[in-house]
């Protein structure tokens, strides 16, 4: 069994309400060579939480993090008019994002939560995940 010590959150880069599900992001992971969708979760607009990698399996969401993290995306995280990185999420997606956090930290006691900038050049996931909004 991996070891999980990290539970990592992305934003899928689309403008803020554009509905977009795993299966699209799994299509899109694969057009760029993945097996399969590279996120183990994926929560849409309306809350609901999609399963995409099992989490027995590495994801693919994180470079030189995925053998030991969870990778948890969200719909959105574009600003709709401008297309800049912004915290698009909708009430439901933060609910169902604490929900779902707190979920894997009872799974994986000790792993800590990180955005995906904190390890790669981007804004992704278009907040701050230590802020409280977790």
């Amino acid at each position: 069994m991996r070891q999980i010590d990290k539970i990592i959150v992305h934003c899928s880069a689309t403008p803020a309400g554009r509905p977009v599900t795993a299966a699209q992001i799994d299509d899109w992971h694969r057009a760029r060579g993945f097996r399969m969708i590279g996120y183990h979760y994926v929560v849409g607009l309306d809350g609901s939480v999609t399963v995409g990698r099992p989490e027995s399996e590495m994801g693919a969401h994180c470079l030189g993090e995925n053998l030991h993290s969870i990778g948890v995306c969200y719909i959105g995280g574009l600003d709709k008019e401008s297309l800049q990185p912004a915290d698009t999420r909708t009430p439901a997606q933060r609910e169902a994002l604490r929900h779902l956090i707190a979920e894997l930290r009872l799974r994986y006691p000790g792993a800590t939560v990180h955005g995906h900038r904190e390890f790669a050049a981007k804004a992704c996931p278009c907040f701050d995940v230590n802020d409280g909004t977790i």
